[in-house]
């Protein structure tokens, strides 16, 4: 398993989950969920996701450090300000409110059932290996942010 460990782009599994979540309305629409208020509701989460993923960005560019993460092991510094005092993963949780905004506008039971995957997905394959690198390459400063700040929220 650990061949899928930070090989895929967050990004491009957020575009692979929504096309999914997308197929699932497609052929399997009698488990729809009728949501008058879906465009509300499916632009809020949209605009807060993209928010906290900036900010995560952001924050990143400001300490001078990699943004991308299929090589942790380029991280230049540990960021645990702004954003990052709230979420250890600002950018995956803003992704996630993403695919959430999709699937209330979808209307789809089934699509927002993909939302835990996606995230099982993050844990083991992006964030563990994530961490592990992390750990081995800011120490103790490190282990003390783990106590100190959840993983999502």
């Amino acid at each position: 398993m650990q061949t899928l460990e930070l090989k895929i782009p967050p990004l491009l599994l957020v575009v692979l989950f929504a096309l999914a979540m997308w197929l699932l309305t497609q052929y399997l629409p009698s488990v729809a969920l009728a949501l008058s208020w879906r465009f509300f509701l499916a632009g809020i989460l949209a605009i807060v996701g993209m928010a906290v993923a900036l900010a995560g960005v952001l924050a990143f560019r400001r300490a001078n450090t990699t943004v991308d993460p299929r090589v942790p092991q380029q991280s230049s510094s540990l960021v645990i300000r702004g954003i990052y005092r709230y979420s250890r993963n600002p950018m995956y949780l803003g992704f996630l409110l993403l695919l959430m905004a999709w699937g209330c506008y979808l209307q789809s039971a089934l699509a927002l059932l993909l939302l835990p995957v996606f995230v099982l997905y993050m844990n083991r394959f992006q964030i563990m290996p994530e961490e592990r690198h992390l750990q081995q390459k800011f120490g103790a400063d490190y282990q003390a942010y783990l106590t100190q700040v959840r993983r999502w929220l």
